[in-house]
């Protein structure tokens, strides 16, 4: 635990020092270019990826980088409220969807239920991602070789969420004007490459 706090430290000594002017500016106003939808797993890190500074990214992140369909609803939606307020409030210019190599939310889509019986939200949450699922099972290929699996499950999806954006009317509007974009990328955490998916070729090409 002390590490953590060590950190905070190091941050208010060192680092908040060297972007104070930014921080300054940030501290009663923020305009992000982008929403950054990603994964909450721990070795995914947005800013590092993207070489973006405090201000420029808002961050939304969950299990498999999942957009729940639209809907009106009384209820708490954390995911959904957080994409509005990012359109809607703070008009970003784009939208990315950035899912991972060894995704263990995508990879958990083939579990049994006995093996997810101790986490029944996860398994809620993840019936979002099953049109993909449907996809990969109906592939002999796919099945039998569970390596290709993992990455074209990864990418699936990824297409799967930002497909889902679309279902949000105010999304769809931008979008059809050409007001905002939607991105997807897939990031390979052992070699760092990062590929984005060509809407036209409908394939995922490497950023360099």
């Amino acid at each position: 635990m002390d590490y953590l706090f060590e950190g905070v430290k190091e941050f208010s000594t060192k680092d908040f020092n060297h972007f104070r002017e930014l921080f300054e500016g940030l501290g009663k106003k923020q305009s992000p270019h982008s929403l950054f939808i990603g994964c909450s797993d721990s070795r995914i890190v947005p800013h590092l990826i993207t070489k973006t500074l405090p201000g420029e990214l808002f961050i939304i992140r969950n299990i498999a980088n999942v957009v729940p369909y639209y809907r009106s609803s009384e209820e708490y939606l954390s995911t959904t409220s957080a994409v509005e307020y990012a359109v809607k409030m703070l008009n970003v210019e784009n939208i990315i969807v950035c899912g991972h190599s060894n995704c263990g939310g995508c990879n958990a889509l083939y579990l049994s239920d006995d093996e997810l019986k101790e986490t029944p939200h996860t398994r809620k949450w993840l019936e979002l991602v099953r049109p993909v699922k449907e996809r990969i099972e109906k592939d002999p290929e796919l099945v039998k070789d569970t390596v290709k699996r993992e990455w074209v499950t990864e990418q699936l999806n990824i297409v799967e969420q930002m497909n889902h954006l679309l279902s949000y009317p105010y999304i769809l509007e931008r979008y059809n004007k050409k007001e905002i974009n939607i991105l997807g990328w897939y990031y390979i955490i052992e070699t760092g490459e990062i590929f984005n998916y060509d809407k036209e070729e409908h394939l995922f090409t490497i950023i360099e």
